[in-house]
């Protein structure tokens, strides 16, 4: 499992004493355990990703946000981090698979304008979920929806 692979890592982190990916690491089995807290369930593989997917997007945040207050160390720092959790998401597609997705199901639903964004989005990120970021998602079917 997944999980368990993080756990690994975590402790070889401690051993070569990787300050920034140990605390990385440590905040995601957090994430993990809190999930589980409240699901009550063990976090499956696809929980995982989620979860992942969810603190690099929040060190995104943190890394705009101590760019504009001019903290480029604190920022670099997250980035190290999301360096750390992107190697537990799954290969990431390109904008061109991401596009080929978003067309299916744009025809499938039959989406016309930016009016049927929303339906769009709810049928595709499923299906990409941990492979793509939402963001980029967005902006490709907004592209394509707007042609």
């Amino acid at each position: 499992m997944l999980k368990d692979r993080i756990r690994e890592d975590m402790k070889d982190a401690m051993k070569k004493r990787e300050e920034i990916r140990l605390r990385a690491l440590k905040l995601l089995i957090n994430a993990i355990k809190q999930f589980e807290v409240d699901q009550m369930k063990e976090a499956s593989d696809e929980n995982v990703y989620g979860i992942v997917a969810k603190e690099i997007k929040k060190r995104r945040e943190s890394v705009e946000a101590y760019e504009k207050a001019g903290r480029k160390d604190l920022a670099e720092e997250e980035r190290k981090e999301i360096e750390v959790l992107t190697q537990y998401l799954p290969k990431q597609m390109s904008e061109e698979e991401i596009r080929a997705e978003a067309m299916k199901v744009i025809d499938q639903l039959g989406a016309r304008s930016s009016k049927d964004l929303g339906k769009v989005m709810r049928e595709l990120m499923p299906r990409l979920k941990g492979r793509a970021e939402g963001k980029t998602v967005n902006r490709i079917v907004m592209e394509l929806l707007n042609n």
